[in-house]
């Protein structure tokens, strides 16, 4: 593509729809438009609508984030143009909150990782550019969620006037509390929210004051900066009459006597416990693998970066154990395809019962990862031998043998790619020792 020049692709919806949906608004940073083109019919078969820019260039790539609107950003890996990170740097100083998508060839994992630490939603290699749909939607479902959260914190400011008019509101509980935190005044939405019988129940219930007499709580209800400067809304667990947890919002203000003394606290309140079961629901399926239920690998490059700060933080080791199933063409050859899935579902379930602070993924197609915090190499190499020899001796059949590389960090790398190469070195090295072995038994 040349380096100037813009290509605009738009999408039909189908018959009947118009009007329904507006169309996804997707920028392309690419520079190859049959894989644009790959990539929209791949959308075309779950029925997005598709108004879709290709740009080449860094430069047209700012230019359009600068003066136009998009839900999307899919971007090409390693596009010649562009250095890898370039893109994510553009959209992180456009200030534009935009989830970015790159495709492209043969992905190297350890640049995946880093893509995904410094803000890419995911990454998809074009031989399995059917995954992409899926991605789209997870990401604008969070994209959507964000979007709600903060028009709820920009609806929630506070001003007496506003209070008034929301007095009688039946989707926000408001309430006027004692400087102590006693219920003088709610509303009916307040007591329906709780579940009592009528206001006169619920004005006997002490709900707020341990809110309002701890200073930081009841600086953040009133909107104040913390030591940062930043201001959060501040959410906390009632306890309905039912004793059931309801998730609520909290906004307030302070009320004035007639002498300028501070006499109560408003309050309004916003159950979100539906909304934050919903973002936690999402979280689950844009972390885990569809086939092993295990961390996938965007939550895999998530952990091990949190684990490098913790490890800068207290000088405490960790490992990272990677393990190659042996074998699956075979299995799926002799067995056929589903036992060759039920053969990865039982590595999996062997994974599963690390510690409760390990974290176990599906690193890829056959292969594994299991993050062990504060491990160093004995203890990590002893494990891998644990492991091995559980899914060795499952009890069913085929039989199965993984291969493990083990890698420990400071020591073997101190950033994320270097620790996932020394580890699939490992890994490789183990599994042409056995291919050796088995070529001097014939």
């Amino acid at each position: 593509m040349a380096s100037t020049s813009q290509a605009h692709f738009k999408r039909d919806a189908p018959a009947g729809s118009q009007g329904r949906h507006p169309p996804l608004r997707i920028l392309f940073l690419h520079s190859r438009p049959k894989q644009v083109e790959r990539c929209l019919q791949e959308l075309d078969k779950v029925h997005f609508t598709v108004s879709a820019e290709i740009v080449g260039t860094p430069e047209q790539f700012s230019e359009r984030l600068g003066s136009h609107t998009y839900d999307l950003v899919v971007a090409e890996y390693a596009i010649p143009a562009c250095r890898e990170t370039q893109a994510l740097e553009l959209l992180r100083s456009s200030k534009r909150q935009i989830p970015m998508i790159f495709v492209g060839g043969a992905l190297q994992r350890e640049s995946v990782a880093e893509l995904i630490t410094r803000g890419a939603y995911d990454c998809i290699e074009m031989d399995h550019i059917g995954h992409l749909p899926v991605a789209i939607r997870r990401a604008l479902d969070e994209k959507t969620l964000r979007e709600e959260r903060d028009r709820a914190e920009i609806g929630l400011r506070h001003s007496e006037a506003r209070y008034r008019a929301l007095a009688g509101n039946l989707s926000y509980g408001i309430c006027r509390c004692s400087l102590d935190g006693k219920f003088l005044e709610v509303n009916e939405a307040m007591v329906k929210m709780l579940g009592y019988a009528s206001k006169q129940e619920l004005l006997a219930v002490n709900l707020a004051g341990d809110l309002l007499e701890d200073p930081d709580k009841r600086a953040q209800l009133l909107g104040q900066p913390d030591s940062q400067g930043s201001i959060a809304p501040i959410e906390i667990e009632w306890k309905r009459k039912d004793g059931t947890t309801l998730k609520v919002r909290l906004s307030g203000q302070e009320v004035l006597g007639e002498q300028g003394e501070l006499d109560t606290f408003e309050v309004i309140t916003e159950d979100v416990t539906k909304q934050r079961q919903l973002e936690d629901h999402l979280r689950q399926l844009a972390a885990r693998d569809p086939l092993t239920g295990l961390a996938n690998y965007r939550h895999l490059a998530e952990v091990l970066d949190m684990e490098i700060k913790r490890s800068e933080r207290t000088g405490r080791e960790f490992a990272v154990l990677l393990f190659d199933l042996d074998g699956l063409k075979k299995i799926n050859d002799g067995y056929g395809h589903l036992t060759g899935s039920h053969a990865l579902c039982r590595v999996a379930d062997v994974l599963s019962f690390c510690r409760d602070i390990d974290t176990a993924a599906r690193y890829g197609g056959d292969e594994f990862a299991v993050v062990l915090p504060e491990t160093g190499a004995e203890a990590a190499n002893q494990a891998a031998e644990r492991i091995s020899h559980s899914i060795a001796n499952d009890g069913m059949r085929p039989e199965l043998s993984v291969s493990i590389g083990v890698a420990v960090y400071p020591r073997d790398g101190e950033r994320i790619e270097a620790l996932l190469r020394a580890a699939d070195v490992a890994m490789y090295a183990m599994k042409a020792k056995k291919h050796e072995l088995l070529y001097d038994q014939k």
